[in-house]
């Protein structure tokens, strides 16, 4: 059987700053989105989204 295993990666608070910063010299808004990882179980196989 296989089994995926899914975990979130939340953004760092120092990337976000830099981000929201360069945006807001822009004058634009970012849509920052906490990306995730799905893994297979047991091989080496990884979706990133």
């Amino acid at each position: 059987m296989v089994k995926i295993i899914k975990e979130e990666i939340p953004i760092e608070e120092s990337l976000k700053r830099k981000l929201e910063f360069i945006c807001e010299f822009a004058k634009t808004t970012p849509p920052i989105i906490n990306g995730n990882v799905r893994k297979i179980d047991k091989t080496n196989l990884v979706y990133t989204k």
